[in-house]
């Protein structure tokens, strides 16, 4: 792929003469104002930041949580005698009882099902969380929206089909 300099140096210049041009039009706030005239933030804006912090917080610890639990069970499968074959590759459990049966039994396919689990249940936690904090700011619409996503999901994990 030929990049042609020329090009991207005439849209940085492009961009470069819009930008000095907007700050000519729009005066900056004088550094020397004091902050205490500055209008307060509203209470609002600061639980929406807050909400989307926690919703990143979720989203970023349950990959991670997810992540390390099946790589934890990976390292089991190879540390485990008999090592890694193509017969534990395929076998894993089926359901949440096989899988709470072997997390007892310390089986790494089971581990490792854990780990798929909660990467499944990641969003379902999320859109709940979002939900709820949409409905504790009185924003209607969006509790309505982050409701009927929560509907879908939890639908379309009851109505899904494993294997063929």
């Amino acid at each position: 792929m030929d990049v042609n300099p020329s090009v991207f140096l005439k849209r940085y210049d492009t961009t470069l003469m819009k930008d000095l041009h907007f700050k000519q039009l729009v005066p900056e706030i004088s550094k020397s104002q004091p902050a205490s005239n500055l209008p307060p933030a509203s209470p609002q804006a600061s639980s929406k930041e807050s909400t989307a912090f926690i919703i990143g917080l979720i989203l970023r610890g349950g990959v991670i949580l997810s992540a390390t639990i099946t790589c934890i069970g990976l390292l089991l499968l190879a540390l485990t005698p008999g090592g890694v074959t193509e017969h534990r590759l395929v076998t894993f459990p089926h359901t949440l009882n096989d899988v709470w049966a072997g997390l007892l039994g310390l089986h790494p396919q089971a581990v490792i099902a854990l780990g798929l689990l909660l990467l499944i249940a990641i969003p379902v936690i999320t859109v709940t969380t979002a939900a709820i904090a949409f409905a504790l700011e009185r924003d209607r619409r969006f509790t309505v929206i982050a409701l009927t996503v929560l509907a879908i999901l939890i639908t379309s994990f009851l109505l899904g089909k494993g294997g063929a």
